[in-house]
């Protein structure tokens, strides 16, 4: 498959890469994407929560393994 791109972005692209393969590369790319958008989202929450949130949060998950079953 070609995936059309301008010159001068395969040429970063290219130098970038390395030895790698093309799909080694973008897949690694892709995922390294997708940890940075979960890290950031992972960051960005726990900003938002107050020392209450973590404790109720703490609370609730010691409640729930305290409540767990296995049948």
């Amino acid at each position: 498959v070609t995936i059309s791109v301008p010159v001068d972005v395969k040429k970063l692209l290219e130098k970038a890469k390395g030895s790698d393969e093309w799909g080694k590369f973008l897949l690694n790319l892709y995922t390294e994407a997708e940890r940075l958008k979960r890290e950031k989202a992972f960051e960005e929450l726990a900003n938002t929560l107050t020392d209450e949130d973590f404790k109720a949060i703490l609370e609730s998950s010691k409640e729930f393994r305290e409540r767990l079953v296995f049948r």
